[in-house]
């Protein structure tokens, strides 16, 4: 039986314009009704998390990949990077004149350059960028774009004095090898080809997941998770029931138990109709 739902964000929970649909939101309110906890398990930071997610009365966060997880009331899980291991991320971002951002509990800061392509404004523009865009500029600009030195002065940050819970560089999925090597003691993981976020080494949604449903005394076999992309696969296969949007690439459903549509169609109030979690019928009620 499920007693646990949660969510990754974009590509899966919210559509293209970054918000939920009616479908979505009343299906949610049908699964809590029966007192299901409902959730995110997000790569994001909570800075803003309501805003961006539409304000949905969600009850747990699994948010920074595992490596913060909250509910409203209280913090159930907490794994910073270690003094030495964020002196190395820094070292390494500063000599190289690395785009990158450092997430705290709340707030990021960092590459002026990424807060700009995080803003609203960018990622509206984003969207007309047209498909024949070539992608291998994409990757060469990412691999050969470095700042004046004086744009990256990361040691002078003041939330380098707070605990780091996730760093975010603007990196080409070509560099993998190399960041391993640079960074050994860290786990990197991707939602996209341009961007890694680094996290503790060991650390996973899967494993934020975990602390989860120790506070709330469940099962993984009773938590079902909606993703779309790498760094959901581990969750997806690690919990009762992992679903895998419509709209994810191939190798991420190979890792869930069930394909739903995608994040544009309905896709998560069809799998929870599909596993019987909520009636379509209590749904339309809603």
């Amino acid at each position: 039986m499920i007693k646990m739902i949660l969510f990754d964000i974009d590509g899966t929970l919210v559509n293209k314009h970054a918000r939920a649909l009616e479908s979505t939101r009343k299906a949610i309110r049908a699964a809590q009704k029966q007192g299901i906890i409902c959730g995110v398990a997000t790569g994001r930071g909570p800075i803003h998390l309501t805003e961006q997610i539409d304000a949905l009365n969600l009850d747990v966060f699994v948010t920074y990949n595992g490596q913060l997880v909250y509910t409203k009331d209280t913090t159930l899980y907490a794994k910073a990077f270690d003094k030495d291991t964020l002196e190395r991320i820094v070292d390494f971002a500063d000599e190289g004149h690395r785009q990158m951002m450092f997430g705290g509990r709340t707030r990021m800061e960092g590459s002026s350059l990424m807060k700009f392509g995080q803003n609203t404004r960018a990622k509206k523009l984003a969207r007309f960028i047209p498909k024949w865009f070539p992608i291998s500029f994409v990757k060469n600009f990412l691999i050969k774009f470095r700042p004046g030195k004086e744009e990256c002065r990361y040691h002078e940050l003041n939330i380098l004095d707070e605990e780091i819970y996730q760093c975010v560089l603007l990196s080409p999925v070509e560099e993998k090898d190399f960041l391993v090597q640079q960074l050994p003691n860290c786990t990197m993981t991707r939602s996209n080809p341009y961007v890694v976020d680094i996290i503790p080494q060991g650390g996973s949604k899967l494993q934020g997941i975990q602390k989860c449903i120790e506070h709330f005394q469940l099962t993984l076999d009773e938590v079902m998770v909606f993703g779309d992309n790498w760094n959901d696969v581990e969750m997806l296969a690690g919990v009762g029931i992992g679903v895998a949007m419509g709209n994810a690439p191939s190798g991420v459903k190979a890792a869930a138990k069930y394909v739903t549509d995608s994040n544009e169609d309905d896709g998560i109030y069809h799998a929870l109709i599909h596993y019987d979690v909520i009636k379509e019928e209590a749904y339309e009620n809603r």
